[in-house]
């Protein structure tokens, strides 16, 4: 089997040309920057994780009488309303901070 190496880097696969330390440098600034991209990304996945998590703990607790192998329309209806309560309270204060810290800044 005559594999072709992958490189890292695409289009520069058959570059046999050093990199320089300034170019060193800009490869570094460039990948640091997608990594805290990416973390920053990840992040904001966990958080809305969390909080789907926290709602539906909240809202289980609430609605749920007893688990079964279905819900009835009443506790669907009432985690439905739960968690759209929670969403939209939680926009509600977001929206208000954001306005706050505003005009706080100008």
């Amino acid at each position: 089997m005559n594999r072709k190496p992958v490189s890292a880097y695409p289009g520069r696969e058959g570059s046999r040309t050093p990199i320089g330390g300034a170019d060193m440098a800009e490869l570094a600034e460039a990948d640091e920057a997608e990594l805290q991209r990416l973390v920053a990304a990840e992040q904001q996945k966990a958080q809305f994780t969390a909080q789907v998590h926290h709602f539906m703990d909240l809202c289980w607790d609430k609605c749920v009488e007893k688990p079964g192998s279905r819900l009835d329309s009443r506790t669907e209806n009432c985690l439905t309303s739960c968690v759209d309560r929670f969403i939209d309270t939680t926009l509600t204060i977001t929206s208000r901070f954001a306005q706050i810290v505003q005009k706080g800044s100008q």
